[in-house]
């Protein structure tokens, strides 16, 4: 029997997904996205698997992540399933809740009049090759029929899977100027998959990387740090992003700084942990820079607290460890308290040679163990003398009465004091203890 236009056979499929796949949780959901395309189908609608959930199909990667796209009406994908989420129902985006489960079914469609590098002012209803011919890369442009095990692939992505490349679809220009994140999308997948960038593709990405801002929300740029910190080769998307053009627009401070620069200080990233914070991998980009431009960045980024917290405390790490022959035992206690301590020190001990990290990370766990309780207690908030033990003495709510408490806090530190009373008699002995 001749194949309907657009598939293609199975051949490149590397393995079976229900050998790679053993995890409930992945099964559920294809089953569960499944159910969804039968209801479909039923009904007389097209509908298929969509995107990048086909290109890790094909690739033999685990999926958990499936968008469905179909060509039925809104509407009528919103009577066909009782619990939905309307998030985009102007480009014909509908959010199917099935025991838990999300799925982003989409109306086939083509965009009309893109004006602000970001979105289309319009859509219209089209057919499943148009719809694959407005996205953005011809890896991510395939549909699947879970229900006959059929590829439609009408952009060349098996073969460029096939070859390892990330090509833009169409028109690599006109792709960028419907929505400039792209540019960077397209450096996180080639880095991520270890393909290479379509010469055309990667040109257009040179020629447009000025015109990133203010089309794209800086929100969606440190998402897409955020994934590319996940993958394997975060230093070489770095590195391309610079050798593009799009990092010198997200971080003016790297305007003039030569690739090789740019190499050297993205090369230490193979060796920091796996769990380290996007943004202290970020960080290194910064070697010279004071707490105040890197808390700048941080605000360019509008990144979380805790993410500025984790800089902070790097920077309180580094200023430590400078001048740790001078520095008190209430400084390291207050650094090792912190939630990102650990990770910090992992990373500060990264760029040392190899014989010396097990040696330092050794150091600062002893010293931490000899100051076990005093972190225990700073971490829970439970001070050996608190406010009520002062009142009782004679202060009074205010300014005075904080100063004292921090002071308290300090000798019980210092002194490696585990007595309250002792503390209270050490604060006595201080010449400016006030109460008489």
């Amino acid at each position: 029997m001749p194949r309907r236009p657009g598939t293609i056979d199975l051949k490149i499929n590397l393995v079976d997904r229900t050998e790679i796949c053993p995890y409930t949780y992945l099964m559920d959901t294809k089953t569960y996205a499944i159910e969804i395309i039968q209801k479909l189908q039923t009904e007389g609608y097209i509908a298929y698997f969509a995107g990048g959930w086909v290109r890790d199909y094909l690739l033999g990667h685990p999926s958990d992540d499936i968008d469905i796209a179909t060509n039925a009406p809104t509407q009528v994908i919103l009577d066909l399933f009782p619990h939905t989420i309307l998030v985009g129902i102007a480009f014909g985006v509908v959010i199917v809740v099935k025991d838990g489960f999300q799925f982003e079914v989409t109306t086939f469609r083509r965009d009309i009049n893109y004006v602000d590098g970001r979105k289309p002012q319009q859509i219209e209803m089209s057919t499943a090759e148009e719809d694959a011919k407005r996205r953005d890369f011809t890896i991510n442009g395939m549909f699947y029929n879970p229900i006959k095990h059929e590829i439609f692939d009408f952009v060349g992505g098996a073969e460029d899977l096939k070859k390892g490349i990330v090509r833009a679809i169409g028109d690599p220009y006109e792709r960028f100027v419907e929505d400039r994140l792209r540019m960077i999308r397209a450096i996180r997948f080639s880095c991520h998959f270890g393909f290479l960038l379509d010469h055309d593709t990667r040109e257009a990405i040179v020629e447009n990387a000025d015109t990133l801002f203010p089309a794209v929300a800086m929100e969606r740029v440190w998402r897409e740090f955020n994934r590319m910190a996940q993958g394997p080769r975060f230093d070489h998307a770095l590195i391309e992003l610079h050798s593009t053009g799009l990092l010198q627009q997200i971080f003016p401070l790297l305007q003039g700084v030569h690739l090789h620069e740019i190499k050297q200080r993205a090369a230490i990233l193979m060796h920091f942990p796996a769990n380290c914070p996007t943004i202290l991998r970020l960080m290194s980009l910064f070697p010279s820079c004071s707490l105040d431009d890197k808390l700048e960045i941080c605000r360019l980024l509008r990144i979380s607290k805790r993410e500025i917290d984790d800089v902070r405390c790097a920077d309180q790490c580094k200023r430590l460890i400078e001048c740790e022959e001078t520095a008190k035992p209430i400084e390291w206690v207050y650094f090792y308290a912190q939630p990102a301590a650990q990770i910090v020190l992992e990373v500060h001990a990264a760029r040392l040679p190899e014989n010396e990290k097990l040696w330092e990370l050794e150091r600062h766990s002893l010293r931490r163990e000899a100051f076990h309780e005093h972190i225990e207690r700073l971490v829970n908030k439970k001070p050996l003398v608190n406010a009520v033990m002062l009142k009782e003495l004679g202060f009074v709510q205010g300014a005075l009465l904080g100063y004292w408490l921090k002071v308290a806090e300090e000798r019980t530190i210092t002194l490696d004091l585990n007595n309250p009373q002792k503390v209270i008699e050490a604060l006595k002995m201080i010449p400016k203890w006030p109460i008489k």
